[in-house]
């Protein structure tokens, strides 16, 4: 979440957008949201392939995804991580759908929806040099 808010406070400053903040803000809630929806769309998902009355003492933790048993055998481990990483890549989408459609007013592609993004890493990687005066 903190990587999508540096990359949309970066996008608006290179925009000069009003309401700096106030985008920031909303997207990192957007991102909080979908991200939370997803995990639990994700345990619903994966507690109903259990198929298996669960009781009174089932008392998982809503935001624990990685513990439940999905699959045995061979390719057991896909879903878990199919899982564990569906919920940060929603958000990463909806926060790049919001910074395309409303904030740079561009069209829908992918080179659009993830431009900014190599400037980010670029950035962050900048900010750890010294200068030697």
């Amino acid at each position: 979440m903190i990587l999508t808010a540096i990359w949309v406070y970066q996008t608006l400053i290179k925009a000069k957008t009003g309401n700096i903040l106030l985008w920031v803000a909303g997207c990192a809630i957007v991102f909080l949201v979908i991200q939370v929806m997803f995990y639990n769309i994700n345990i619903m998902i994966i507690d109903g392939l259990d198929g298996k009355d669960v009781g009174g003492e089932y008392d998982r933790d809503l935001t624990s995804v990685g513990d439940r048993k999905t699959q045995e055998g061979a390719g057991g481990w896909f879903m878990p991580v199919f899982f564990e990483l569906l919920p940060p890549f929603a958000g990463v989408m909806a926060v790049a759908l919001i910074r395309c459609q409303f904030i740079l007013k561009q069209a829908l592609t992918p080179a659009n929806l993830f431009s900014g993004v190599k400037e980010l890493f670029v950035s962050i990687k900048n900010s750890f040099k010294t200068s030697s005066n």
